[in-house]
């Protein structure tokens, strides 16, 4: 298997376990179209100390692209090409996802503002993603790329998150343990570095404010080369209405952005269905291992 059909089988297991959950949430009731008044004016849930409780197997909130359908029922992407490079084909026309599917995955125009001296280095990132992609190296999504929580447990002191591998990261199940009893940076954990951060969270009103640092500089922000430095901080607000929660996210990366990054909100819908459940990750599997490793070199 190529790593392209690797990075698009990645793509199809996050596709197939978005797809059930959401067929889930449609079982339950809350994952119709239309339905989103009604999920908000829910009750709201809340813990013994008077917080929301966020707790729940929460899905939705990503972007979509309109589609075209022919007369045998088969449904089509509608997205531009990205510019054309000499290496590419078929640039002034719709671009199959197996010609350039790191670029014309990207759903939205948002994107982060680098610093001049920067823009080589994101452009030859931007031309070489399906070489430089940390995915590839079976490296963590980390943190903000990874999105929000598939499943989120909460007690009075802390969160838990679990990421559900296929639907959101390159890894087996991804977790966080945060604490949210207000507390500061741990002074000596905060000089080591880490895929997702050391965070921390507080509660403003009946928002959960997540704050996390001491990055490590492997990951990227989002698809298309868009790098990090160890300097990153990331803010995640998580706001609960109902069966809705809001995420929003917000990078601050001075070493290398002009400005801090405003990622598009998400709105999260609860999965009610009694039979939600994460899907078991395939372990991520490094196809130069043969090239790299032999009896003389291991």
């Amino acid at each position: 298997m190529t790593r392209r059909l690797a990075y698009i089988s990645v793509a199809a297991l996050m596709a197939l376990a978005v797809a059930s959950l959401a067929i889930a949430q449609g079982r339950a009731g809350g994952g119709a179209r239309g339905g989103g008044a009604a999920e908000a004016n829910a009750p709201t849930p809340r813990m013994p100390d008077g917080h929301p409780d966020i707790s729940g197997t929460w899905g939705g909130g990503g972007g979509g692209r309109e589609f075209e359908v022919d007369a045998q029922g088969n449904s089509t992407d509608i997205f531009p090409s990205r510019r054309c490079a000499p290496s590419q084909v078929k640039c002034s026309e719709y671009t199959n996802q197996s010609y350039d599917g790191e670029f014309t995955a990207r759903m939205q125009a948002n994107r982060p503002l680098y610093k001049p001296q920067y823009w080589d280095k994101i452009q030859y990132l931007d031309m070489n993603t399906n070489k430089e992609d940390p995915i590839f190296a079976c490296q963590p999504l980390g943190v903000p790329r990874v999105g929000p929580p598939a499943r989120i447990l909460q007690t009075a002191n802390d969160v838990v998150f679990l990421y559900a591998a296929g639907g959101a990261s390159t890894q087996p199940a991804e977790y966080r343990i945060i604490p949210t009893d207000g507390r500061k940076f741990d002074p000596v954990r905060s000089q080591d570095v880490y895929f997702y951060g050391l965070s921390v969270g507080h509660w403003d009103g009946d928002t959960l404010v997540i704050e996390s640092i001491a990055f490590n500089d492997l990951t990227w922000l989002d698809k298309g080369g868009l790098f990090h430095s160890d300097k990153m901080k990331v803010t995640e607000r998580f706001t609960r209405e109902g069966n809705t929660m809001a995420y929003d996210v917000i990078v601050e990366d001075p070493e290398v952005l002009i400005e801090p990054w405003h990622m598009t909100p998400r709105r999260l819908r609860l999965n009610t269905s009694p039979d939600a459940f994460l899907p078991e990750g395939l372990p991520c599997k490094d196809y130069d291992h043969d090239n790299m490793v032999t009896q003389i070199r291991h």
